[in-house]
């Protein structure tokens, strides 16, 4: 059975940390690195995930180094609590945009070089990243994620994915709604575009539904690019013309849910993850709640159930 991790921004809630907003547990995470690791990682230890996807800051590999004094130091922590580092969201690209942007991606392409660097340490060979957010359905003038756009976005990616391969590290595209890298059709295109030597996928069953697609349709379909998934629930699509601006990701939480509780078929999912693709581990993602502890085992215990209940015969059978 596939291994699972979770993915750090479980712990993005203030509740959890005692704080009155997220800006406060960033602030904490920079200034306390050692207790705040401390923390998340003693949580992770009793929820039974045994790896970790680290994400933007405080929450990534430059904070987890800062915490333990040093790489082995961190690699130190997570082995006494049985913990590994499965994969690390490089989210910089997601967050200021610009791709087609000389200095932008020079920039990037550098710190994902040393974000990969620092994952082969520690044993992981997956680096997921997203792609810049699509504008407002109103924005003028509009902006078409049309064929120059996807073009620029995935030769950068090419790169980028050539630049972190050379450490043994998978470059894997997130589906991330409201995205360019989200609606079915954004999907596919970005997939053709890219080179599959160097670009992976790491399709998201809550992200590809909030686009209005069917996670386990759209995954199959590019099965054979699979190298990490992100297991997630949602309530059903989200309104095409929902404002995207600064607050797009808090918007999306009103439509995540626990594992099981919406409207992802996990049957279909878990058949094609167990049996179409090949990848070392499950991710977890479970946007900023109060108590990730009590979440997290309630999503280990519901994927390995849908697991366990495929027939013996179709795991690891491929189709």
């Amino acid at each position: 059975m596939l291994p699972f991790g979770v993915d750090l921004i479980t712990f993005f809630h203030p509740g959890f940390w005692g704080m009155a907003n997220e800006d406060e547990v960033v602030a904490f995470g920079n200034a306390q690195p050692r207790p705040f690791w401390d923390r998340m990682l003693d949580t992770l230890e009793q929820s039974g995930v045994t790896g970790i996807e680290m994400t933007f800051a405080p929450f990534g590999a430059d904070g987890l180094i800062a915490a333990y004094g040093s790489h082995e130091g961190a690699r130190a922590e997570l082995d006494r609590r049985g913990l590994a580092v499965a994969s690390g969201f490089f989210a910089d690209i997601a967050i200021e945009g610009g791709v087609g942007d000389p200095q932008s991606e020079a920039r990037w392409l550098a710190k994902g070089e040393e974000l990969a660097k620092a994952l082969a340490g520690w044993g992981a060979d997956v680096m997921v990243i997203g792609l810049p957010m699509r504008a407002s359905w109103d924005a003028q003038p509009p902006l078409f994620v049309g064929l120059d756009l996807a073009q620029k976005a995935a030769d950068f990616a090419n790169r980028l994915g050539a630049a972190v391969l050379r450490h043994g590290v998978r470059l894997a595209l997130h589906t991330e709604a409201h995205s360019m890298f989200c609606q079915p059709r954004d999907i596919d295109l970005l997939m053709l575009l890219t080179d599959p030597v160097y670009v992976g996928f790491c399709p998201d069953s809550a992200h590809i539904l909030l686009s209005g697609g069917d996670p386990a349709a759209i995954a199959a379909r590019h099965a054979e690019r699979v190298v990490i998934a992100h297991w997630k629930d949602a309530t059903g699509p989200m309104p095409i013309n929902i404002p995207i601006d600064h607050a797009i990701h808090h918007a999306h939480r009103a439509y995540f849910c626990a594992l099981g509780d919406g409207k992802v078929d996990f049957g279909a999912w878990a058949e094609l993850m167990a049996t179409r693709t090949s990848q070392n581990w499950a991710i977890l993602e479970i946007d900023a709640v109060p108590d990730p502890l009590t979440e997290t085992r309630k999503s280990l215990e519901f994927a390995r159930t849908v697991l366990e209940r495929l027939p013996p015969s179709r795991v690891g059978c491929p189709a």
